[in-house]
């Protein structure tokens, strides 16, 4: 593909409330096995994107752990590579990344040193899968300056989370609020863009020159009705994780055959890296129902509805139900646990109880005794 990939992976979301208290947004685990940066990450490797930037700032080191070895996505090539970028002092700059535009800034030097002609920008905390080939040969055949992958939400989404988009007949963006207060739209922006870039690098100088630092509201927004922008429609599955609500509810998707289906068995696969570890081992008495188990695990209760993370151990007369257990939780025995979302590396102890209220998840974090010094 004639495109460089730059996966924007620096932000934080208080909506994401404890949990992104240990990780970047990007980290969090998605399926029993994956992390929401693997899909961004293998969209670009399916698409053949041989040379991909990741900027990282909030939190790094759980994302910089997975993103050590280029090769679980076939990025480490004599051609291109897996490029991970963080802010650096230099002589000109002593500042952290004050917004998107300001990251791209600060990394200038990435896309001036690159020779493909065109961008794929995209977030790192969306689950779904795209040709990205596609959404290129749109861009050209509108001769447009940018285009924006957008998707018609349904009525029950909190679309005030979301950048809302207004399209005309042709598909070219009219309008573009930034989460507005009052919806205007339920066509919204999956935050992954494509520009020709040298065009972006013009952009990127000015809005530095006039110390303007957002991607959306100093470049979208603002040169809506200057630029040809237009918006590429999916009507498959995405969602953006960046809320403790969307969190659970795209891990509650993977329950779905369908949706199990459509990421795992057709088309072309998602990728991560692999650990070491054992199958799973249910002993005698284990119950599981609709649920995704991973590696490493050790099943000894009840599990419903409900996604296990990788060397999670669920003691005696547990009863687990509609819950994300995250990696490497140790649960105790006669325990009950449901409508929660327990945080990895915790220790929950013998014959205790967390229901949380049904449409509010309960997010359980314990001081963990395994761990301490």
């Amino acid at each position: 593909m004639r495109a460089i990939g730059i996966i924007l992976a620096g932000g934080n979301n208080k909506r994401m409330r404890e949990l992104s208290n240990k990780r970047a947004v990007s980290a969090m685990p998605i399926a029993g096995t994956y992390r929401a940066i693997d899909f961004a990450l293998s969209n670009m490797s399916n698409s053949h994107i041989q040379r991909v930037a990741v900027l990282t700032q909030y939190n790094t080191k759980s994302l910089n752990e997975h993103l050590s070895s280029s090769k679980w996505w076939d990025f480490g090539r004599k051609q291109g590579g897996l490029y991970v970028l963080t802010p650096t002092i230099t002589p000109n700059n002593s500042n952290w990344y004050r917004g998107t535009a300001d990251a791209l800034y600060q990394n200038l030097h990435f896309l001036k040193e690159s020779h493909e002609p065109y961008v794929v920008l995209a977030s790192g905390d969306g689950v779904y899968k795209m040709d990205y080939n596609k959404v290129l040969e749109y861009h050209i055949e509108k001769r447009a300056d940018i285009t924006i992958v957008c998707k018609k939400m349904n009525n029950e989404e909190n679309m005030g989370r979301f950048g809302q988009v207004k399209i005309n007949d042709e598909g070219r963006v009219i309008d573009f609020e930034e989460k507005p207060m009052i919806e205007s739209s339920h066509t919204v922006s999956c935050g992954i863009y494509i520009i020709r870039r040298r065009f972006l690098i013009e952009l990127i100088e000015r809005c530095a020159q006039e110390d303007r630092y957002d991607f959306v509201t100093d470049i979208l927004i603002r040169y809506k009705n200057l630029k040809r922008i237009y918006a590429y429609k999916i009507d498959t599955y995405w969602n953006n994780i960046a809320s403790v609500e969307s969190y659970f509810k795209t891990n509650m998707d993977f329950l779905k055959k369908e949706v199990r289906d459509y990421f795992f068995r057709e088309g072309d696969d998602i990728y991560s890296k692999i650990d070491d570890l054992p199958p799973a081992k249910y002993n005698p008495g284990a119950v599981v129902k609709n649920s995704l188990v991973a590696s490493g695990c050790i099943i000894n209760g009840t599990v419903e509805d409900s996604v296990i993370f990788k060397k999670a151990y669920v003691g005696n007369n547990c009863y687990i139900k509609n819950s994300i257990i995250l990696n490497d939780v140790y649960i105790g025995d006669n325990t009950r646990i449901e409508n929660c979302i327990v945080e990895s590396r915790d220790t929950i102890r013998a014959n205790t109880s967390y229901v949380g209220e049904p449409g509010e998840i309960k997010i359980i974090i314990e001081k963990n005794d395994r761990y301490v010094l």
